[in-house]
């Protein structure tokens, strides 16, 4: 029976729970890797090595995770106008929107914010104002004009952002502040980090330069609202989240020319795919809610390391739509049965697209 690929359902996958990944592999090359293609079950990221040619072009995402989970609280104000007590309130950061002062972000409880209230902040003397509130979705804006203090409030305040199937009793650790970070990271913005990068150490990087491999990056600064759900049955009534990237047109030249002698593309990551499918091999700087699933035809890509993704994701739609439908499901199927460690902190898959 053929699958109808505009349905959720079909992008549906019982995963044990043991198979969550919630540390990190040491060292960060020592995670397993899963070749799409045969289904080898064998493989360390530090092989990855051997399935790259020289002449090929490696393209990573180097934004930069800031930590940008913030405990505050808003005054209890009385009718009378006296202030009894304090009402507890958590915010992730999600996009900055006028300016990178003011922040859209998810809010707990979100009721409790409305226009006109004024955020604190405990041991700090910044506040932020509601501007507007959409559901769980508040805007703010930072009682600051510098760019500076903002971060060095962030460092202050804030907490790494980690998956909310990462637990952790008190939030992210010490430890997490450096294993949730890639060791190219670069361009602060990011809520999420761009976790196929997560595999990478400073001396596997060498070594794929020294093949001759090229190295290069683009930057798409990934929002909370990739762990938002799939809500409709129908993927094509999805509305895909927007996030900003960066492509540049010296990049856009080498792609040509890497494609044009033969020599292969591969995205480290969905979120370097998703600005590279996006520019579609020009210069490019905006915002994209590229939708990439099955039926979609690549322009760029040739080869992507990802992680394994949630059930009913459109990332896992964008897996079906580069290696197939049928190969996704098998690769998915032995990753489970060969207890592969999925999501942020799990272990990687090697896939070649599929021209078929």
């Amino acid at each position: 029976m053929t699958k109808n690929l505009n349905l959720l359902s079909s992008y549906d996958y019982h995963l044990p729970d043991e198979l969550i990944a919630t540390q990190p592999a040491e060292p960060r090359d020592a995670a397993k890797m899963l070749i799409a293609k045969t289904l080898e079950t064998d493989k360390k990221f530090y092989d990855i090595i051997d399935y790259l040619n020289e002449g090929d072009l490696l393209i990573v995402n180097n934004t930069k995770v800031i930590p940008a989970r913030i405990y505050c609280y808003r005054d209890r104000v009385l009718p009378n106008g006296n202030v009894d007590g304090k009402v507890a309130l958590e915010l992730l950061l999600h996009r900055p929107t006028k300016d990178a002062l003011t922040w859209e972000s998810f809010a707990k409880p979100a009721k409790r914010f409305k226009p006109g209230h004024i955020v604190k902040f405990e041991g700090h003397d910044m506040t932020a104002e509601v501007l507007s509130r959409d559901g769980d979705t508040v805007e703010l804006k930072f009682n600051t004009e510098s760019t500076e203090e903002f971060e060095s409030f962030l460092d202050f305040a804030g907490e790494m952002p980690l998956p909310p199937y990462i637990a952790r009793e008190d939030g992210a650790t010490k430890a997490d502040e450096d294993d949730y970070q890639t060791v190219y990271a670069e361009h602060k913005g990011s809520v999420a980090a761009p976790t196929a990068g997560l595999h990478f150490t400073d001396e596997l990087i060498e070594k794929i330069k020294a093949k001759g491999i090229e190295f290069d990056a683009v930057m798409l600064h990934v929002g909370a609202g990739t762990f938002q759900p799939v809500k409709v049955d129908d993927v094509t009534e999805h509305k895909m989240h927007s996030e900003y990237g960066i492509m540049t047109q010296e990049l856009a030249d080498k792609i040509k020319t890497v494609k044009a002698r033969g020599n292969k593309v591969i995205a480290v990551g969905t979120t370097s795919m998703r600005v590279l499918e996006t520019a579609n091999q020009q210069a490019f700087a905006g915002d994209t809610n590229i939708f990439i699933r099955p039926g979609y035809k690549f322009n760029t890509v040739d080869a992507l390391i990802t992680n394994f993704h949630l059930p009913k994701s459109t990332l896992l739609m964008l897996v079906s739509a580069f290696i197939g439908y049928d190969q996704t499901m098998k690769l998915y199927e032995t990753a489970i049965s060969n207890k592969f460690k999925f999501y942020s902190y799990g272990d990687a898959c090697f896939l070649e697209k599929n021209d078929s």
